[in-house]
């Protein structure tokens, strides 16, 4: 059994790993990309993801600190028949169920997610005993829901992943200046128009909506702070202030003002 809790400062994007994981974060939004799933979460996220099953990292589109809790285990964590065991049929299914990925709603994300808190204090014992109690109750879920992510060998490929990675690490760190397709396309030994069908079929957007939504979600973080909307504009990569308007809106639903009057404090 192995877990970590951190206040995420990591860059590692797109990957994938042998372990089974799963990911909670108390609160926030952000995007969500495994597999061939790609959405948005909001007001937290709780998911259990299968083996060798590719996903982005949780603190991409954030440059704060948050805190998150990682629980990395194998299907043979308490050995190879334990899960065998017909006590323990709900989640042997769990595991097969999380090939696909699964997600959960908030019923399930706050029971479980303060069982999950309480893991790093936890001494060694009471530690199994949470983690296989909140097995049990993911197992039993009535809000899981099936990401449909596909599973290994389907979708991308070892060179795609790694042109996926190189992507969002290049838009993490050129979001506020202009990115061109010609120059992203050509850091992954791409022509325009492959980049392009590569792209849309790895993240279901066009390269122009996706770095979009990556500013739209640094002007998020930046309107929780108390600086002029002109400014978050610029600073999030938006060089014009009714294009940041629009965009923000279709993107949120909300006005960058109106976003920030109903956060909290």
């Amino acid at each position: 059994m192995l877990h970590h809790t951190d206040v995420e400062s990591t860059r590692v994007l797109w990957h994938y790993h042998p372990e089974y994981e799963l990911v909670y974060l108390p609160h926030g939004r952000g995007r969500r990309h495994i597999g061939q799933h790609v959405s948005r979460y909001q007001g937290g996220e709780l998911v259990f993801i299968g083996p060798n099953l590719p996903h982005l990292s949780f603190s991409y589109g954030r440059q704060d600190d948050f805190e998150q809790i990682v629980v990395q285990l194998r299907a043979d964590f308490l050995g190879e028949a334990f899960l065998q065991r017909p006590e323990l049929a709900a989640i042997q299914q769990l595991f097969l169920r999380a090939h696909q990925g699964l997600g959960f709603g908030p019923t399930t994300r706050r029971v479980a997610g303060e069982k999950l808190q309480l893991l790093p204090e936890a001494l060694p014992f009471e530690r199994l005993l949470l983690l296989l109690e909140v097995l049990q109750q993911l197992a039993l879920a009535e809000d899981a829901f099936t990401l449909h992510a596909g599973s290994p060998g389907q979708g991308l490929r070892g060179q795609e992943h790694e042109r996926l990675s190189r992507v969002y690490q290049f838009v993490q760190e050129h979001y506020q200046a202009e990115v061109a397709v010609e120059e992203v396309a050509g850091l992954v030994h791409l022509s325009v128009p492959a980049f392009c069908r590569f792209f849309k079929r790895a993240t279901g957007q066009t390269l122009t909506e996706f770095v979009q939504e990556y500013r739209v979600s640094q002007a998020c973080l930046l309107l929780l702070e108390d600086k002029p909307i002109t400014e978050v504009s610029y600073a999030s990569g938006f060089h014009n202030l009714s294009h940041f308007n629009k965009t923000f809106r279709k993107l949120t639903g909300q006005s960058p003002s109106e976003y920030r009057r109903q956060q909290p404090g």
